[in-house]
């Protein structure tokens, strides 16, 4: 008796399910190749980066135009002066970093809207998209 593959055991979603699912995942999510689309024409109404690693990462490098808002930091009082009627864009170092998820969370829980940036700077950089940076980058020397 043939066996059920595993990625059909459970139901599939009708395609009106399907377009439910995945316009209100869209909605949580900014692709990359859009940010720098808008970045590059200069269409940055609307929205902040922001970028929830740690002050010595956003040093290093950083989306050009975010500010450095560290999750653990996100409290009232240092979102005090962020104006509220904007969407806050997170992101992190990686897929293999929860620090977006946890600066949307803490910042949705205080009133923010937010999305998150899908496969944080990693993915940016490897895109070839530019970074600005405090500190001079080190390299090796020949």
């Amino acid at each position: 008796m043939p066996m059920t593959p595993r990625i059909l055991q459970f139901s599939t979603p009708t395609p009106a399910e399907a377009v439910t699912y995945f316009g209100r995942e869209l909605g949580f999510e900014v692709d990359p190749v859009d940010l720098a689309q808008d970045l590059a024409e200069g269409r940055t109404d609307g929205y902040v980066l922001v970028e929830c690693r740690g002050a010595e990462a956003y040093e290093r490098a950083r989306i050009p135009g975010a500010i450095n808002l560290p999750y653990r930091d996100v409290s009232e009082a240092t979102t005090r002066d962020l104006d509220r009627s904007l969407v806050y864009v997170c992101y992190c170092e990686s897929i293999h970093c929860n620090a977006a998820t946890q600066g949307a969370l803490r910042l949705s829980a205080l009133g923010f809207t937010t999305k998150r940036l899908s496969g944080g700077i990693t993915t940016w950089q490897a895109s070839g998209y530019p970074v600005e940076t405090t500190t001079p980058v080190r390299t090796l020397e020949a």
